[in-house]
């Protein structure tokens, strides 16, 4: 049995599509897509999703602990030893006050991944394993669409940059927005059908990762 980590946002977090400003509805825990890998897996998953989460940004509104290289190095030790890190974030890059395109994006998750593989979080201080997750492409809708102006361009160039980023790196690669779409709620979280459809997806995605 491996040891996982799944380090993103409000999508991995299990947040429900938004039908106002500040709701915090949340998918049951059985249902969310890292539970649902594991349930298929068997491995032990660790979900560290943290809604509004960034790569390596601080937040001029909603704060400087939503930057996920501020966050990512303490959980490496808290958690270690794991076998792999799944890294799944650029939704919250794509928000208009960041005015970032998907190579700076997919370019800051690699930084990410550089972290995971300087530390000592593996198996005998090794580092582990990382595979990128493209997040699922964002749509200006609903309560969401004034932040994620412009998200839909942004969010649909991250895919192929980071696939280039995680071959340059020797990560492993996911295309989540191949599975499942954003609710049209909000444009921006997951159905719950959505994320049963990519837990079941990543487990096929884990499961040849951790081939020997």
């Amino acid at each position: 049995m491996a040891t996982i980590l799944v380090f993103g946002d409000s999508n991995s977090h299990g947040t429900q599509p938004l039908a106002r400003l500040g709701a915090l509805g949340r998918y049951p825990v059985t249902a969310r897509w890292p539970a649902v890998m594991a349930q298929v897996t068997g491995h032990d998953v660790i979900c560290e999703g943290h809604p509004g989460r960034t790569t390596v940004h601080d937040d001029p509104i909603d704060g400087a602990h939503k930057n996920g290289m501020r966050a990512l190095p303490a959980l490496l030790e808290s958690h270690r030893p794991l076998d792999l890190v799944i890294v799944m974030l650029g939704t919250n890059d794509c928000k208009a006050r960041f005015g970032l395109r998907g190579w700076d994006i997919a370019a800051a998750v690699g930084k990410l991944a550089q972290v995971v593989q300087g530390s000592t979080a593996g198996p005998g201080g090794r580092a582990p394993d990382v595979m990128l997750v493209a997040p699922v492409p964002v749509e200006e809708a609903g309560v969401l669409a004034e932040m994620f102006q412009g998200g839909p361009a942004r969010s649909r160039a991250i895919a192929p940059a980071l696939r280039d980023e995680a071959d340059r790196l020797g990560c492993g690669f996911f295309d989540a927005g191949r599975i499942c779409a954003a609710d049209p709620l909000d444009g921006v979280h997951l159905t719950a059908e959505g994320q049963g459809q990519l837990g079941r997806a990543m487990a096929e995605a884990v499961t040849q990762r951790l081939l020997p």
